[in-house]
């Protein structure tokens, strides 16, 4: 359970000034808030220092100035918005890999929200601040095209989940898109295999690579390593980031990424092994075009 305190800890997080009823607009706000706001990231899993992803430990990482990747903010986010009065749900998801087969296997939390209508019929909304570089605000749980700023979405029904749904933006990136299990899950326990999984297997993708993401009303931004791609309504811009200076300066300015979890020493080493997976990639990209 939120404490009033933590609520208003949270929402000040968010730069959002008041407490409202659960209405479609502050569910907007609160949503458009939360991912221009609170990056996705593996900078804990990186620097060997993962955070649990029960809901409170979720809730106090968003309040410290803190951040994390989908268990964690959908998590903590989710918690929020029933604190506030919503009703949510959660799904089991599974994020599409390019060149990978859709698939539903617990790697991604999916977060709906029910809400009447003007007419006092219950809608269902998608919401997702997990994933980065997807929606700004809500989605309809309606099979449809959606435009949000340069960027545009797809809801469809999901062909490996009966009765579930699935979502893509048509932009080129690492993912295709997401489908989520219609079934509603009670306990983060749920997630927990694949948690561990990302923080801890041989296999994980997070462990040797620094990636932090969000959203703006224009666009999104990733710093991928020391390659910063930047998303607008002009289309892709990316920018290599040479100096310990300049890629801080960067983290902390445009991803609102400050490190505050770490001291100076872990922030050179963060730094450090950054530089130098950037310096191994950069010649074996070289040597595969040389």
């Amino acid at each position: 359970m939120m404490t009033k305190t933590d609520i208003r800890a949270y929402l000040n997080r968010l730069g959002v000034a008041e407490i409202q009823p659960p209405t479609l607009a502050y569910l907007a706000e609160l949503h458009q808030a939360h991912v221009r706001t609170i990056p996705w990231e593996t900078v804990d899993i990186f620097a060997g220092k993962p955070a649990p992803i029960d809901v409170e430990q979720s809730v106090r990482l968003m309040i410290e100035g803190r951040s994390g990747y989908c268990f964690h903010l959908n998590g903590a986010f989710s918690t929020l918005l029933r604190a506030l009065g919503y009703k949510v749900s959660w799904h089991r998801g599974g994020v599409q890999p390019l060149g990978e087969a859709p698939r539903v296997n617990g790697f991604h939390i999916g977060v709906t929200v029910e809400l009447a209508n003007e007419a006092g019929e219950a809608e269902t909304w998608i919401v997702d601040a997990g994933l980065g570089d997807m929606p700004l605000a809500p989605l309809p749980l309606r099979a449809g095209i959606y435009e949000q700023g340069p960027l545009i979405y797809r809801v469809a029904a999901s062909e490996v989940a009966k009765g579930g749904w699935r979502l893509e933006h048509q932009v080129p990136s690492s993912y295709v898109g997401v489908d989520y299990a219609p079934e509603v899950v009670t306990g983060m326990e749920t997630f927990e295999p694949q948690h561990e999984q990302y923080v801890r297997s041989p296999s994980s993708p997070w462990i040797q690579l620094f990636l932090v993401r969000h959203r703006h009303a224009e666009g999104s931004n990733e710093l991928r390593g020391c390659i910063w791609s930047r998303r607008d309504r002009d289309g892709l811009t990316k920018t290599e980031l040479q100096t310990r200076s300049q890629w801080f300066e960067v983290l902390g300015d445009v991803f609102h990424e400050p490190l505050v979890r770490y001291d100076r020493q872990e922030r050179d080493e963060i730094w450090r092994k950054v530089s130098r997976l950037h310096e191994e990639w950069k010649r074996a990209k070289a040597a595969t075009h040389g």
